[in-house]
């Protein structure tokens, strides 16, 4: 069957025209200066000479989100500009910091043996709405942009989900969602 054809035999009740029936995207435009933001996720310091990969560059990556609280309209983006061994962790508005579940006993362990030890992470599934990929996997090159989707208002927590970097440097901040 050829795309197009498949694409008119699958139509949503009520549509007015064929809709994809196994996705849910919201393709209305949002604009304005709320509906994209950049949140920075880890800065490098400078005078850093990151070319070397091997060794890898010595740890000196800021292990900061700011800003700490950005704001966005329901139904936009926030870009997580992410420099270094970092992972996204969104959770649903109303968990706290202290709420999220740092026994050890639920760490997701190093997937890389054979490598340098990575830390552990953050496995806190209780309303999670969003967790990037295992910067550990990574590795060198684990400097990206993660683009997510905020479609509900409320103010959400935003985790590093490298144990030390919450644990110890208190990694977080907010994405407030505005109606």
């Amino acid at each position: 069957m050829k795309r197009r054809d498949f694409l008119a035999s699958v139509v949503v009740a009520g549509a007015s025209a064929p809709v994809m029936a196994m996705q849910n995207h919201d393709h209305r435009p949002l604009e304005g200066p709320l509906a994209n933001v950049t949140v920075s996720f880890g800065q490098w310091r400078q005078g850093q000479d990151r070319v070397a990969v091997n060794p890898p560059p010595p740890p000196a990556n800021n292990h900061g989100v700011f800003p700490y609280t950005a704001s966005v309209k329901a139904g936009g983006a926030v870009n997580f500009i992410i420099a270094g061994l970092h992972q996204i962790v969104v959770y649903a508005p109303g968990k706290q910091v202290e709420d999220v579940n740092v026994d050890p006993a639920t760490f997701l362990p190093d997937p890389t043996p054979g490598l340098p030890d990575f830390p552990p992470l953050v496995n806190d599934s209780d309303d999670r709405l969003y967790r990037g990929p295992d910067p550990r996997l990574l590795f060198p090159v684990v400097d990206r942009v993660e683009v997510v989707h905020f479609p509900n208002p409320g103010l959400h927590l935003v985790i590093c989900g490298v144990v030390p970097h919450f644990v110890t440097d208190n990694m977080h901040g907010w994405v407030k969602v505005l109606p």
